[in-house]
């Protein structure tokens, strides 16, 4: 597996890797967001605020999106969980930031287990009306 920063020219692989595990994950938030409006966040937002680095094993099997206290967005193809690229991901933000804040949703147990494995914990919880899904969600914290 090649791990390695992330290419603006790569911007759409990585939208793509979001909109795949987003959907098959989050079933009940799919098709909230067309594919042009991916590309529009991920250009104007993701890549131009944040550190991305991404999974490579022939194509991008998943990528961490961060910036100075704040992990933005970790996503892993589904059928690539669990075998170690979400951790590799994770620690390269880790390394890099001594304190790091995430949101996620309180209904993605899968995410919450995730990071709470890794020594993030919950801080804040929000009845979702201030994000654009309008999902409950939460924040966790980390710092090393």
């Amino acid at each position: 597996m090649e791990v390695r920063r992330l290419l603006l020219d790569e911007m759409d692989a990585a939208a793509r890797v979001h909109r795949m595990t987003f959907d098959q994950r989050l079933p009940w938030l799919s098709g909230l967001h067309t594919p042009a409006e991916d590309r529009a966040f991920f250009r104007e937002h993701v890549f131009s605020h944040c550190e991305v680095w991404g999974a490579f094993q022939g194509e991008l099997l998943g990528f961490i999106a961060f910036r100075s206290g704040w992990l933005d967005q970790l996503y892993v193809l589904p059928a690539h969980q669990g075998s170690g690229i979400g951790s590799t991901l994770l620690g390269i933000a880790t390394q890099r930031h001594p304190r790091l804040q995430l949101w996620t949703f309180q209904r993605n147990e899968g995410a919450r287990a995730f990071y709470e494995r890794h020594g993030f914990v919950a801080v804040r919880f929000t009845d979702g009306s201030e994000n654009d899904e309008k999902e409950p969600d939460v924040l966790y914290a980390w710092r090393r």
